[in-house]
């Protein structure tokens, strides 16, 4: 399992917010450049990048993004305000490692599939965010028909080489995670499955260890001092 740090990018600033919601950062650090080499010296091997802005429709952080991807030098996978092909190939020709696509590709699923062809499987992830068991869209505010496993095999059959999968239910609120859904697409599916969501302590990543979940993504635990990073690498190979 890959423990990767998550650095939401909002106004040039590193921040973390309650459910997604604007104007309820809880967290916010200056330099998220900085930010981001603090966790690869502390061991991370790989960084989950968010623009807030582009996902927000209200700028982008792409000049930052860079720089950390300069300094950092271990693979950032990022998503925020990817709408068009164009945006996406944008950022793998700026050097993300993986691009994290979420209502696009379940408006289009056929780009997954263009994408993966042009870049590569493994450059290429989906996100599928997860209310009371239903996909979530447009931030969280539209719900679609099926379920993260359902969509998740169409994306798997169009190319995807990753699934990122965030279950809302749970998310920023450091109540713990709920099992099942993970579970239910590990079993199911043959491609990395990256979890987020709900993250509070050790036990937590002890439990998705012991499920052999690929990758999670931790942020608000981190950057409040409930999960020190260097203790979850015990559980990292």
């Amino acid at each position: 399992m890959i423990i990767i740090p998550a650095v939401d990018l909002k106004n040039g600033k590193c921040v973390q917010l309650v459910q997604g919601e604007p104007g309820t950062e809880q967290v916010i650090i200056d330099n998220p450049e900085e930010v981001a080499l603090q966790w690869v010296q502390k061991g991370a091997k790989r960084l989950h990048v968010v623009d807030l802005d582009g996902a927000l429709g209200s700028g982008e952080n792409l000049s930052i993004v860079k720089k950390i991807i300069e300094k950092s030098e271990v693979p950032i996978q990022m998503g925020g305000g990817i709408r068009t092909l164009d945006d996406a190939k944008r950022l793998l020709d700026a050097g993300i490692s993986t691009v994290i696509i979420g209502t696009m590709a379940i408006k289009n699923p056929e780009y997954i599939e263009q994408l993966a062809e042009e870049y590569g499987s493994e450059r290429i992830c989906v996100s599928l965010d997860s209310k009371e068991n239903k996909v979530v869209t447009h931030g969280w505010t539209e719900f679609t028909d099926k379920t993260p496993l359902e969509y998740a095999k169409i994306f798997e059959e169009k190319g995807a080489g990753s699934i990122l999968f965030t279950n809302v239910d749970v998310e920023g609120l450091l109540n713990g995670i709920d099992l099942n859904p993970v579970k239910e697409l590990l079993l199911n599916l043959s491609i990395p499955i990256i979890y987020s969501g709900g993250i509070t302590s050790l036990d937590d990543l002890k439990v998705l260890s012991e499920l052999e979940t690929d990758y999670v993504v931790i942020g608000s635990a981190l950057y409040k001092g409930l999960i020190n990073f260097e203790d979850t690498l015990q559980f990292q190979q």
